[in-house]
């Protein structure tokens, strides 16, 4: 039976420290829930109290040690009272104030989200309930800023940023991949339908979590799309996916694979967005078109997979496609019928009710390129805001500082077999307050 070993330290490997004037910290942490744990006898380490109290307890002496200013936590055991409990003591004592959000169906866990009371007023707070086959749920914070400048600041300037926790289904095939940037596009419509309501000013979104998928994933470009940053990636200067999607991970699945899918993301409030729905469907093609590259072999051209009338394609044939690509019509993680038809409307450029190869080319040729076109740099450029204002406003905004893995193999590709507290490593971003103005 697995004893927990004591907590993994790190000397060299300090924290940031939330104290630093002008500047905030966030980190996020998939902690592996006691009734996911499998124990070598292969009980779950929930059976056993003194285990996944001890193991906790360390979670928790590795978070205060960090002094981060926002705590995202994912697979959170709400459903045990005294871990709850624990927790909420503790971060309590030492000056959090602390939500949580359960799974829906009783998955008995879920998220946790803290933040420092000295350095963030929560102005509301909103749960999200995706109430898909996978029952998961986002928590979103509205926060003000109370800490100060680093200099003299604009008097009027707008101090408010969101902050929202998720964790995304686990892509078990090829068709999950579509629930899983179906599950991000809802967070980013709640996010829009939320700032209508509260008609809110373009204001800095911070996206934690266990994203369940690399950067060479569609959900990482669909981000990019809408003008999101992976921070430890711009920290780290890792802009090539090919080149650099090996250089860190963050977790090691149950199946013994390791990759990186804890992300911290940034929007800034003068970052230009695309329209949301036209990025999603060029995230829905870009998927599509790589299942079809899949399937084609030798020389053959992936758009021969649909059975053509000449040189188009109808609706009827595109359904079809999709069906024997596994994309739609044979399980809930697949692509629903809605969606369906708002990709062949998205394709069906001149409402004709069948798609040409040219439209087709010209389309697919759309998503690989977004990233190009996306400006690198971390203040994301004097361009427009997210929301729309009729007047111009100062807000505050956010410069990616630092950002560190722990444990600290992981930013070298590597999983050190000592490693205990969870099945994840957890990822700090370090962020410097600027002002930016928006019109």
């Amino acid at each position: 039976m697995d004893v927990p070993s004591e907590e993994f330290q790190d000397p060299d490997h300090q924290s940031f420290g939330s104290n630093t004037v002008g500047c905030v910290s966030c980190t996020t942490f998939n902690i592996l829930a006691p009734i996911y744990k499998r124990l070598s006898n292969k009980r779950c380490e929930s059976e056993f109290r003194e285990f996944w109290r001890r193991r906790n307890e360390s979670i928790l002496d590795r978070l205060l040690h960090l002094k981060s200013s926002i705590i995202c936590l994912q697979e959170f055991w709400v459903g045990n009272e005294d871990l709850v409990s624990m927790y909420e003591k503790r971060l309590g004592d030492a000056g959090y104030v602390t939500y949580k959000l359960a799974r829906t169906n009783n998955r008995g866990d879920g998220l946790l989200t803290a933040v420092n009371k000295n350095q963030f007023r929560v102005l509301n707070s909103r749960e999200f309930l995706f109430h898909d086959i996978a029952d998961r749920v986002a928590l979103l914070l509205h926060v003000e800023l109370l800490v100060c400048f680093p200099q003299n600041q604009s008097a009027d300037i707008k101090k408010e940023a969101l902050i929202v926790n998720t964790h995304l289904i686990f892509p078990h095939d090829s068709s999950y991949c579509f629930l899983r940037l179906q599950q991000v596009y809802m967070i980013l419509q709640y996010i829009e339908s939320y700032c209508d309501e509260h008609q809110l000013p373009s204001v800095p979104i911070i996206l934690c979590g266990d994203w369940n998928g690399s950067n060479k994933g569609h959900v990482y470009k669909f981000l990019c799309s809408q003008g999101f940053v992976s921070s430890y990636d711009i920290a780290h200067n890792y802009m090539d996916i090919d080149e650099d999607s090996h250089k860190w991970i963050s977790h090691r699945n149950h199946r013994g694979n390791v990759c990186g899918v804890d992300f911290i993301w940034l929007l800034n409030p003068n970052k230009h967005r695309k329209p949301l729905k036209e990025s999603f469907m060029e995230a829905l093609l870009g998927n599509i078109t790589n299942l079809l590259q899949k399937a084609s072999t030798g020389s053959v051209d992936p758009l021969h997979f649909f059975e053509m009338d000449g040189s188009y394609i109808t609706y009827s044939q595109f359904c079809q496609a999709l069906a024997k690509l596994g994309v739609c019509g044979s399980s809930h993680s697949d692509l629903c019928n809605e969606d369906t038809k708002k990709l062949w409307e998205h394709l069906d450029t001149d409402r004709n009710g069948v798609i040409d190869l040219l439209q087709y080319s010209r389309a697919e040729n759309l998503y690989p390129l977004l990233l190009q076109k996306e400006d690198t740099e971390e203040n994301g450029g004097q361009i427009k805001e997210m929301f729309n204002t009729s007047t111009s406003t100062t807000m505050i905004g956010f410069n990616v500082k630092n950002a560190m893995l722990f444990p600290p193999e992981v930013e070298k590709g590597m999983w050190p077999e000592n490693y205990s507290l969870s099945d994840h490593a957890h990822l700090t971003v370090e962020f410097s307050l600027v002002e930016m103005n928006c019109t």
